[in-house]
């Protein structure tokens, strides 16, 4: 294949996947793919698994339910159902059954491509797999899920703990917000929010509308305003809306809700197992997401809107991810974060074992104890991180989006 068909199949390839996408946040999600070859990684989740190998060795690893787009920036800070803040896996769009391997491939694919951005050399940035690989199979041998809170949490992940001491909701609307009293609107910056037209927006307020009536406490979803919103990679130009209600009262009790649409997952496909005739796209998301997390996400739970499926939870100060740029140069705080990501990846499978499919927890310890497969595992994840760059490159010549 030359250089101008390959660079025309890449892009033929994205530009079918996202069709129907809406097309101004459609061109962001290109200038994103654009930037680099990690955001390249991290919004093409179906190249990734696709031009994965069939034959692949490691897909003959133990099933468990899978997050199934588990890279660096899917680890994060949020509040549970009980109040109590955790750091966890943190986006299930993808989750489905698959090999163990899969995650784990993909999140040290992240690392190689992910550390590249942030200084840390290729040696390094393979030794930090070799430390993820290590915690993922030692986590998985102990056989039982543990999870991380503010009291356990060290290094990075502890520093992000710390800075979510100051942070209220309060603060969290202002910033969001402008206008005071009945005049209060989010503010379209263009970064987190863009204006709606006037038929989604009635969309949103006849779907809320019918939420509330049916609730305890129906004055808590009053809409006070709604706009479009801008979050993500993967995700863009996918319906999503930022929702701002009453709450617990005007001003200082409102909250801001988070409903996006629920796509068919880009891996489910691919995986070679059998999958669940789940009854929507949003009920597999909120129930892997619920069996693979330590706690759910407040508020979290599967809508339907104009008859199609939507997540719907509540947007948090405590919702933050670890800011990999402030590793100072000093190695061990990576290690001790991708240790714990490792870690979090197998406490995340051992929860969803032996259910609908899923290998059970015997089954899985027994993998994690035999380390036979993370040597060709990193191999893998060199030559797949290789490859995601090359199809960064390709895209960027293809001119898509431009």
């Amino acid at each position: 294949m030359t250089e101008k068909s390959a660079a025309a199949d890449i892009a033929a390839r994205i530009e079918e996947f996202n069709a129907g996408r809406l097309p101004d946040m459609l061109q962001r999600k290109y200038a994103a793919l654009r930037s680099e070859p990690f955001r390249f990684l991290r919004g093409t989740c179906h190249l990734f698994y696709e031009d994965l190998p069939p034959d692949w060795a490691l897909r003959r690893a133990p099933l468990a339910w899978l997050c199934g787009d588990l890279h660096l920036e899917n680890f994060g800070t949020f509040k549970g159902d009980n109040r109590l803040v955790y750091f966890d896996l943190n986006d299930f769009d993808e989750a489905c059954l698959g090999a163990v391997t899969l995650d784990v491939l993909r999140l040290a694919v992240s690392i190689l491509l992910g550390m590249k951005s942030c200084g840390v050399n290729g040696p390094e940035s393979i030794a930090l797999c070799q430390v993820m690989l290590g915690a993922y199979g030692a986590a998985l041998a102990e056989g039982k899920a543990k999870w991380v809170d503010r009291d356990i949490a060290s290094g990075l992940i502890g520093e992000l703990f710390e800075s979510l001491k100051c942070r209220s909701r309060k603060d969290f609307i202002a910033a969001r917000i402008e206008g005071k009293n009945e005049h209060r609107r989010l503010k379209l910056d263009g970064k987190r929010y863009m204006a709606v037209d006037g038929a989604h927006r009635q969309k949103v307020l006849d779907f809320m509308a019918a939420l509330a009536a049916a609730q305890a406490a129906p004055d808590f979803y009053r809409v006070i305003d709604v706009a479009q919103r801008i979050a993500g990679t993967g995700s863009l130009g996918v319906e999503r809306y930022a929702i701002l209600v009453e709450g617990k009262g005007s001003p200082e009790g409102n909250y801001l809700l988070d409903l996006k649409a629920a796509m068919p997952s880009a891996l489910a496909s691919v995986s070679g197992a059998s999958q669940p005739a789940w009854a929507s796209e949003a009920v597999r998301v909120v129930s892997l997401q619920k069996r693979v997390q330590a706690q759910p996400m407040a508020f979290l739970r599967e809508v339907l809107m104009d008859g199609k499926p939507f997540i719907l939870r509540a947007l948090q100060p405590t919702e933050d991810r670890v800011n990999l740029d402030a590793w100072g140069g000093k190695l061990r705080h990576l290690e001790s974060l991708v240790a714990t990501m490792g870690q979090l990846s197998a406490w995340g499978h051992l929860r969803g074992s032996g259910r609908q499919g899923s290998a059970i927890a015997d089954d899985l310890v027994a993998f994690g104890a035999d380390s036979a497969w993370i040597a060709p595992l990193l191999a893998s994840a060199v030559e797949q991180a290789k490859k995601v760059e090359t199809d960064w490159q390709t895209f960027c010549a293809s001119g898509l989006g431009k």
